[in-house]
Formats: structure tokens, C-alpha cells, sequence
């Protein structure tokens, strides 16, 4: 295990402990200086933060793809906590407010904000990503200033753990919302993780008629059929279940494939329906398609890329209880041991989706 460095500091006002993450298997804890808050910001205490797979990414190696950490990066951008302060034109917000904070910041002027589209915007500023240089700073750290756009309320019943899934859920909603409805389909996901099994959740709240989740480990599977799945299968150990959906072209209305597996992506296309709709989440890198299956099929394959308005109906449904994100959690760690925190998120035969506590006296 990669040894925890404390960086020295002389305690200031204006500093917080940070994750930052230097290159692949460098991960330390320093103090980082935050800024005073502005007229329409707030003053927060993170209270818990999900470590995603892009966090996983940087630090095992570094990032992905053609995106390379180039700066020291604070990683994070699951998070959850209450208002310490407010600017002085904040509305409708109060100190000691619990909120979930949406780590979507889009410029607003860009011709795809213009559209629309946010999750596009030409300056997105989210949260935890190397893609821009200067990167963008993320949000595992004690505290942070956000805009008050940012905050959403949560309910008194919903926990502050809990609270911090909506970033995952809404990856979910947004992929739902790119494949056009599903009210009364047959649906496949193929990967439970974090995303997948919060996917499932909202699938069931679309209205999938059923809903068949594949994976390659038992505990995903697990978290799958708590999280809504009609059937589980494991594709490791039952290689053939799938077969019987590949009969008279295939049985599944649509396909989401949430694990980033070109093989995943392929079985997708053998039991998907023609016409049907194959919506591609995880990110594993460039792959082969056969194109004269996706041609001879009609597929209509869509990608699916973060969210923006589908964050405040993620909050939504967790404060209503429409949305069960319990099952998802696996493990919780101080943010003082946040290198076996990410080493425990890393190992898939255990965890699903482990948070890093950063304030236990709003836990």
C-alpha cells in the first residue's frame, strides 16, 4: 500500500486539508487555501465524499485515455454538507443547512449552454478534472466555496452519506433521458457498480417493465437485485445465460452498458432488439464495433456524458424516498485514511461505492 503523506503546514484561517493527487500512486493530504466566499456563494462543510471510478483513474494511473494529470489535482466531486456561511445576496438558504452539491458548473454562454446542453458547455468547470488545463480543482476537501446554485436541500430524513449518491443517480437519469424513455421496456444493464446499480434504481422509477442485470462478480449483482433488478447474471460463472435472449434478433428494447467492456458492448448488440436502443455509459477506452450487426440491426447507439439538470431530480427522488441509494454504500472512511479509502474502492470483490467522511460531527 502506498504510503500517506502529511504535508507540514503552519495552521492559517484560510487553509483546509485537501486530497490531491501528484501523479499514480500519489496521493497525499495537504492543506490547501480556500478563498473568502463571494456576494452569491456559500461557505461549506463537506460532510462525505464518493470516490468515483474517474478518481480511481488518476489515482492508479495517472488518469485515462489522453487526459494525464499535468498539476497536483484535489480529486472528488460526490459530495454532500451544510452551509457554514452565505454571501450577502444568498436567498433561501440558511446556515447549517444540509445540502448536496452539484459539481456541475457550466459557463451558461457558450452556444451548447445556449442549447441546452450544459453537460457540453465549451468552460465547464466540473468538479475533480484533469481535461482542462489548468485543471479543475475538485472537492474532497473539509470545506469549499460554491455557488449557490450548486446547494440543494436535503430532507431531514435523508442522511448526509446518502445524500452524497445524487451526482451518481443523475449520471443514471441523464442515460435514461438519452435513450428516450423506457416506460414498459425490456431493459439490460451490463455492469453494477456504482452507476449501473443507482441506474437500476432510476430505471425502476422510469417505468422498465423488467429490468436484467449482468455483471462479473456476485456483490455487484447483489447490490443489483436490492436496487430493483428482475434477474441477475453472472457472467463469469454462467457464460451462457444470455443465449436465450438472443433468439428471433434479440429481446431487449434497450441495452445500457455501464461497465466499459467491449465485451459487454458486443453482447449488447446480440440480444438487443432491432431498432432497438444501445446507450453506452462506462468509459474503458477505444474499441471494435462489428458494424454489420449495428447496420444490419438499426441500432441506435447513443453516448452519455455527466448531466446538469437531471442533478436537482436525483436530490429530488433521494428526499422522497422514490430512490433507495442505501445499498450502494459499502464503506466509509476519515478522510485521514484516504488512501485505504481508495485502495478499498479499487478492490471490486468488496466494495461498490466507498465515501470518504470529512466532517463527523455533521455525520
Amino acid at each position: 500500500m502506498t504510503a500517506l503523506h502529511a504535508t507540514p503546514f503552519a495552521p492559517k484561517v484560510n487553509t483546509v486539508k485537501s486530497v490531491i493527487c501528484h501523479s499514480a500512486k500519489d496521493l497525499r493530504i495537504e492543506h490547501t487555501e480556500l478563498p473568502a466566499p463571494g456576494d452569491r456563494q456559500l461557505l461549506v462543510d463537506v460532510a462525505y465524499g464518493g470516490i468515483c471510478g474517474s478518481d480511481l483513474h488518476y489515482y492508479q494511473h495517472g488518469g485515462f485515455g489522453s487526459v494525464r494529470i499535468k498539476q497536483p489535482i484535489a480529486l472528488g466531486h460526490e459530495v454532500s454538507g451544510v452551509v457554514a456561511g452565505l454571501g450577502a445576496q444568498v436567498t433561501g438558504l440558511h446556515k447549517g443547512q444540509r445540502i448536496a452539491i452539484s459539481p456541475s458548473r457550466p459557463c451558461g454562454h457558450c452556444r451548447f449552454c445556449q442549447a441546452g446542453q450544459h453537460n457540453q458547455c465549451l468552460n465547464m468547470r466540473f468538479y475533480g478534472s484533469a481535461m482542462p488545463f489548468p485543471h479543475i480543482q475538485g472537492a474532497f476537501s473539509e470545506q469549499l466555496v460554491i455557488e449557490a446554485y450548486q446547494a440543494h436541500p436535503i430532507a431531514d430524513h435523508l442522511s448526509l452519506s446518502e445524500a452524497a449518491l445524487a451526482e451518481p443517480l443523475s449520471v443514471g437519469l441523464h442515460a435514461i433521458q438519452r435513450a428516450g424513455g423506457v416506460l414498459g421496456k425490456q431493459v439490460l444493464v451490463t455492469g453494477c457498480g456504482p452507476i449501473g446499480s443507482l441506474l437500476i434504481g432510476a430505471l425502476r422509477r422510469a417505468g422498465a417493465a423488467c429490468i436484467v442485470a449482468a455483471d462479473i462478480a456476485d456483490l455487484p449483482l447483489k447490490c443489483a437485485r436490492e436496487m430493483g433488478a428482475d434477474f441477475t447474471i453472472n457472467l463469469r460463472t454462467q457464460a451462457q445465460a444470455l443465449d436465450a435472449y438472443k433468439v428471433d434478433k434479440g429481446q431487449f428494447d434497450a441495452v445500457f452498458e455501464a461497465s466499459g467492456s467491449e465485451a459487454a458492448l458486443r453482447l449488447g448488440l446480440d440480444v438487443i432488439v432491432p431498432r432497438g436502443v444501445l446507450v453506452t455509459i462506462g468509459m474503458g477506452g477505444d474499441v471494435s464495433l462489428p458494424m454489420t450487426q449495428l447496420v444490419a440491426k438499426e441500432v441506435d447507439m447513443r453516448g452519455t456524458f455527466r448531466f446538469h439538470a437531471e442533478f436537482a431530480t436525483a436530490v429530488r427522488f433521494l428526499n422522497d424516498g422514490l430512490v433507495n441509494g442505501k445499498p450502494v454504500i459499502t464503506g466509509v472512511l476519515p478522510v485521514d485514511r484516504a488512501i485505504e479509502a481508495f485502495d478499498l474502492a479499487a478492490d471490486k470483490s468488496q466494495s461498490i461505492k466507498v465515501q470518504i467522511s470529512f466532517l463527523e460531527a455533521v455525520a
